[in-house]
């Protein structure tokens, strides 16, 4: 295959791989960008809700947060606590985390120095509604485990599209015409330079999530196979050893067993047990780590209080900070404000791509039916 017909092969690729995903990419990019400021409008809404909290010394234990949000679920015998996360801020309230059968991410707020329940997503308000449905139409379509993988299939195809778009640019003959748009010229000609010009510009960050939001989707296959070309150990949960009628030591206690682990950092979250031989994970922020949720994680045993597993996030193998790196990637947090109002404009390239490429294909789609007609107007014409 020589250079022009593999070049025609990469274009019909890139326009009907276009035509096939465009749509679903559209909804994908346009509710991404609508979640990019999504826990600042959510932090907003909670200071519109609950008022601003002012400091006052130490905060509550989390054992007493814990007991404060305990009787809104009575009602509830399938609610399970899966999460604390604690304030990052010292005007932040606690953050409680149930599921149910129905609702697997029901959050609770609660007032770091009184203990005072201030608000739930058990009954969510107009804005939670929103950003949930948002959400769930982002990465599953709104069709659970089916839309997942969809998802994941679109974001996996929409890679190769645009590394298509790349061999096809036209700036590797002549760089400056690649990111010049001719505003004075035929519509047809402005249709093109746009979707040149959008397309290489956002390329990379395109690549960015659309990559990480396939290998989330599919994260039973991309996880093992990052760790394998990483050269990194795979992941095992440690586990709890089970001891007949013994409950779970302390939480304090084992916060303080894993705090002495780590006694430089601060404590981030805090995930529960979801099955009785599972191990009790705190995870934490060393003041040398540069994401604000962090990346070290104590694991305990929950009978002993032994320390299993201590997972230093300056010391991470490859393959675990290649995995912790998609969530700046995929939510544009590595570049602070400016990364994060650009991702705003790369969640719209998928629909002025896919508007001017479906124009592109109109056009030449007409350009086809007019030959043909004059094909025919020809052939009658010698009859």
């Amino acid at each position: 295959m020589n250079a022009k017909a593999a070049r025609n092969w990469i274009f019909t690729a890139h326009r009907y791989l276009g035509l096939a995903v465009g749509l679903i990419a559209i909804v994908i990019g346009l509710t991404g960008s609508l979640l990019v400021f999504h826990t600042e409008i959510s932090e907003l809404q909670q200071h519109r809700q609950f008022g601003t909290i002012a400091p006052q010394g130490e905060r509550l234990p989390v054992e007493t947060i814990l007991s404060a949000v305990k009787p809104i679920y009575a009602h509830k015998p399938d609610a399970i606590l899966q999460v604390l996360d604690a304030p990052i801020k010292p005007d932040a309230p606690f953050r409680v985390i149930y599921a149910t059968k129905t609702n697997d991410w029901i959050e609770t707020y609660v007032h770091p120095y009184t203990g005072a329940v201030l608000g739930s997503t058990l009954e969510p308000n107009a804005v939670q509604r929103f950003f949930s449905t948002v959400y769930k139409l982002h990465y599953a379509l709104l069709a659970g485990d089916v839309g997942i993988k969809i998802v994941g299939i679109v974001g996996l195809l929409m890679c190769i599209l645009v590394l298509t778009g790349v061999v096809l640019w036209p700036g590797w003959r002549k760089l400056l015409s690649g990111f010049k748009i001719k505003w004075n010229a035929h519509p047809k000609r402005v249709n093109f330079d746009l979707h040149k010009v959008v397309g290489i510009i956002a390329v990379i960050f395109l690549l960015f999530t659309f990559f990480t939001g396939f290998c989330w989707n599919f994260y039973e296959f991309s996880e093992p196979f990052i760790r394998a070309v990483t050269f990194s150990p795979p992941n095992t949960e440690p586990v709890s050893q089970l001891i007949a009628e013994q409950s779970s030591v302390r939480l304090a206690d084992q916060l303080q067993t894993a705090q002495a682990a780590l006694p430089d950092a601060a404590l981030r979250r805090i995930y529960f047990p979801a099955k009785p031989e599972a191990a009790l994970r705190f995870r934490f922020k060393l003041p040398q780590e540069s994401l604000e949720y962090g990346e070290s994680n104590v694991y305990l045993d929950r009978y002993t209080g032994k320390v299993l597993r201590v997972d230093n996030g300056l010391q991470l193998p490859l393959g675990d900070r290649v995995l912790n790196a998609f969530v700046p990637l995929h939510y544009g947090t590595f570049g602070g404000l400016f990364t994060r109002v650009f991702y705003v404009f790369v969640g719209l390239t998928p629909l002025i791509l896919f508007t001017t490429g479906f124009v592109m294909w109109w056009y030449r789609k007409r350009k086809d039916i007019r030959l043909v007609e004059a094909i025919e107007l020809e052939t009658i014409a010698r009859r």
